[in-house]
């Protein structure tokens, strides 16, 4: 069997305040707690406050579901990053982003290995933190896969565009892909040659995903899977670019790895958060991804 490939993820690890309790989120962590449950090589590269209560919950977190917090940086002087989530009828949520946290003054990493990586916009909302993962995203030997979460703060057409041309890969919502071709080119076609994407990753909700190649061609699709016990949909994208990235780096069947991601997803979607309290719920989902059949 092939050696699993390595995952790098860089950008925020924070605390979402529910009216109920806060619940460690972030998208980059919220990935790399996924990639570490599945069984797939990721190191986490973030920063929170030296010594904090939102920082305890984030380091209990990743202990849980096995994540390694080596390149977790400790801030001294800024606190961890917290997120009130306004929650509205109907499983809905608006997300207040505070100000100024420690994952906004990320500092370099040691010298980071070849392999696939991860990285958002959300994190590239400071100078400091936007400076150290353009640099280490520019020296990267491998494909990068961007998240492009259109945040208010970090929604303009020149930081979507500075993404876009870090990327070889790049998963978005119909919303943000709406807004990418008001801005720069009104075809798919158009918008992936513009920025050189080798793929692009749609992802339409309770409507499924889709998967276009380099001119903008559909190369795979799937349709929405129900979620009877529907709770909110905090982290369902972030679990479908976990399972996708893990198929990648075990080598597993693409169109399969996508098929269980739009599961995974749906079934964060019936848990409080982007993830089980349990982690040991994601075993079976473990065990089905490992048993996919290796990409021809």
């Amino acid at each position: 069997m092939a050696q699993a490939t390595p995952l790098l993820v860089l950008g925020e690890a924070l605390v979402d305040e529910f009216h109920d309790g806060p619940v460690a989120g972030g998208a980059p962590f919220n990935v790399a707690r996924s990639l570490a449950a599945l069984g797939a090589p990721v190191r986490f590269v973030s920063r929170i406050g030296a010594d904090d209560a939102a920082g305890r919950v984030v380091l209990d977190s990743a202990a849980r579901f096995g994540l390694a917090v080596d390149d977790v940086q400790r801030d001294p002087q800024r606190a961890t990053g917290r997120v009130s989530v306004h929650e509205t009828a109907g499983g809905g949520h608006r997300f207040e982003i505070h100000a100024d946290a420690a994952w906004d003054h990320l500092a370099p990493p040691a010298a980071v290995a070849p392999g696939l990586a991860y990285f958002g916009s959300l994190a590239q909302r400071h100078a400091v933190s936007r400076a150290t993962m353009r640099a280490v995203l520019k020296a990267f030997d491998g494909p990068r896969l961007l998240d492009l979460n259109l945040r208010p703060g970090t929604d303009t057409p020149a930081l979507a565009a500075e993404s876009l041309m870090l990327a070889d890969w790049v998963k978005i919502n119909e919303d943000e892909l709406d807004r990418l071709q008001a801005w720069f080119e009104p075809t798919l076609g158009g918008l992936m040659a513009r920025f050189a994407l080798h793929r692009l990753v749609l992802t339409r909700g309770d409507a499924g995903y889709a998967l276009y190649g380099a001119h903008g061609q559909l190369l795979a699709s799937g349709e929405g899977v129900a979620q009877p016990a529907f709770v909110d949909s905090v982290g369902a994208g972030d679990s479908f670019t976990a399972m996708l990235l893990a198929g990648l780096s075990l080598g597993r069947d693409l169109t399969a790895t996508l098929a269980l991601a739009n599961r995974y997803a749906a079934m964060v979607c019936g848990v409080r958060g982007p993830l089980p309290a349990d982690p040991t719920a994601l075993a079976p989902w473990r065990a089905e991804l490992h048993a996919l059949a290796s990409q021809a």
